[in-house]
């Protein structure tokens, strides 16, 4: 190679971003050999076609890559290459979780040793099935880019998390991303020692929800700065609580105007016309004919589905991932809407079985 195409190793180090040292060290590891090294002085040389290799290499180590691994994502092709980012990016991910549970079990321990104050106890399947229901409501946590790394706003974080509401009667559990919500009443098989409200972590509550669904009972306790789910002949599971305010969902609920068209279809015909529109924001039509899936600019076409509606024709448009999801989760062979106008929230529920509710709110025509 031309002398004038090779590079003094500090003016490679400024233009890659590595220092000397590290240059030395990933010579000495084999993964960017000098391209020459004088015999008299061992003082080495680069090549300007190794800056693309040397700037990879220091991004990989920058995401905390190991050198087998980055090793392995600099000998693969495309494909393979981003294979292996994104299992070492879950393997981080799933660490920081354990990480995350591990320290707040300790945080709450260091209260001492004294049992949680009891929030009630539930059935284990009937807890997993509506934390799993309800969860589709969230938001996910919104990321700032910072000079330490990414931060998440604690506004959005708290959208992410599933509201608890325990009173002597029931538990209420709720969640919402502003556009839709979702919540589920549950009835206890024994009550709590007092009223509680929290919101709580919804990555911690996914990640136990198949040792809950597995537990015949579940004991639900609160502690500082947590929940601790108790089972029977399982690891009991520690959730965070988020410490920001839930928005009050409460005061949306009341001002709820009444229904104006209500309409009754069968749940699976209603997801099957969803999955088969062409685009990603279907329109609702209602009329005394029944319910019709249909493109927004296509009043003739779509799909006519039997329904019992009563009141006012209606057109809504929605964004698919909200209407599906609410329509999905709903419990039992129909569904119930009931639209109160073309930019209200929409309420759907089980046609049947009224505890499991979902608000969704529709999007302008020219959205």
């Amino acid at each position: 190679m031309p002398n004038s195409e090779l590079m003094a190793i500090g003016a490679f180090a400024q233009r890659s971003g590595l220092t000397s040292s590290a240059l030395r060290f990933y010579a000495d590891s084999g993964l960017l050999p000098p391209a020459d090294v004088d015999p008299a002085t061992g003082y080495r040389s680069y090549g300007v076609h190794q800056l693309e290799r040397a700037v990879t290499l220091r991004r990989l180590r920058e995401i905390a890559m190991p050198l087998a691994g980055v090793a392995a994502v600099l000998a693969a092709g495309a494909e393979e290459a981003a294979r292996l980012l994104d299992e070492h990016v879950a393997r981080i991910e799933g660490d920081a979780a354990v990480a995350r549970q591990r320290a707040a079990a300790i945080k709450s321990a260091l209260g001492g040793d004294a049992p949680g104050s009891l929030i009630a106890v539930l059935k284990g399947p009937v807890l997993a099935e509506a934390v799993e229901q309800v969860l589709t409501a969230t938001a996910t946590p919104t990321a700032t880019a910072t000079a330490t790394g990414p931060t998440h706003d604690p506004a959005s974080a708290v959208l992410a998390g599933l509201h608890i509401e325990a009173s002597d009667e029931a538990v209420a559990l709720t969640a919402t991303d502003r556009y839709r919500l979702s919540t589920r009443t549950l009835v206890p098989v024994r009550t709590g020692e007092r009223t509680w409200a929290g919101t709580v972590d919804g990555a911690d509550l996914r990640n136990a929800v198949a040792d809950v669904r597995r537990s015949a009972l579940v004991r639900v306790e609160a502690v500082p700065h947590g929940i601790w789910l108790r089972m029977s002949g399982r690891e009991d599971r520690h959730c965070r609580v988020l410490p920001e305010e839930y928005p009050d969902h409460r005061s949306l609920l009341a001002s709820l105007g009444e229904a104006t068209t209500r309409a009754t279809v069968a749940k699976g015909a209603l997801l099957r016309a969803l999955e088969e529109h062409p685009g990603d924001r279907p329109v609702l039509r209602l009329t005394d004919r029944g319910l019709r899936v249909q493109a927004p600019d296509d009043e003739l076409s779509g799909i006519l589905l039997p329904a019992a509606v009563t009141g006012e024709d209606l057109r809504l448009r929605f964004e698919m991932t909200t209407l599906y999801a609410a329509v999905s989760t709903a419990i039992g062979p129909d569904v119930m809407l009931d639209l109160r106008g073309p930019l209200q929230p929409v309420t759907i529920r089980s046609a049947d079985r009224g505890d499991l509710t979902t608000l969704t709110m529709p999007v302008t025509f020219d959205h």
